[in-house]
């Protein structure tokens, strides 16, 4: 069984009780593209934004110190568009056609999909192509003093072009 057997196996069923939904999305948490049911355009920036949007609000939660990060919901006038976590290297993201009427319901029901489909990635081995969450606290880039690089990478300290003669 691949992730678009469980995404839509799984979705199916979240969008018969909810016909609110009009989309969704799995993605990796790097922003990659795994599954979805909108236009492949819209599906592969709205993977990316979910991914962006995941990252910002798991380095927020964690800046806070105020528990785990859920989801992050994002409402327009026209509607709503929520990001839950699914498993270790996962999002599953929501776009709703109506304004959050009864957004407690649909997050119960959303999280449980999410668990699922999230636990079922997890036990595939990650073979999506998707990065675990890395640590909120971790370093944004390593610096490598010149002297560990490979020889063949350090810059010579002659110049490698002539003056052409005039």
């Amino acid at each position: 069984m691949d992730a678009d057997t469980v995404m839509g196996t799984e979705l199916r069923g979240l969008r018969q009780r909810r016909p609110d939904i009009a989309g969704t999305v799995l993605a990796g948490t790097d922003g990659l593209l795994i599954s979805s049911d909108l236009p492949s355009t819209d599906a592969t920036h709205l993977a990316a934004l979910a991914a962006a949007s995941f990252g910002l609000g798991h380095r927020v939660a964690d800046t806070v110190r105020q528990g785990e990060f859920r989801e992050s919901v994002v409402c327009t006038t026209a509607g709503c568009v929520v990001t839950y976590p699914a498993g270790r290297s996962a999002l599953l993201t929501l776009v709703t056609a109506s304004a959050a009427g009864d957004l407690e319901a649909l997050h119960e029901e959303a999280r449980a999909v999410a668990r699922r489909a999230g636990s079922f990635l997890d036990v595939r081995g990650g073979g999506i192509g998707a990065t675990s969450v890395p640590d909120a606290h971790a370093p944004l880039a390593t610096r490598t003093p010149m002297a560990t690089l490979p020889a063949q990478l350090r810059r010579s300290s002659r110049p490698t072009w002539r003056r052409p003669p005039i």
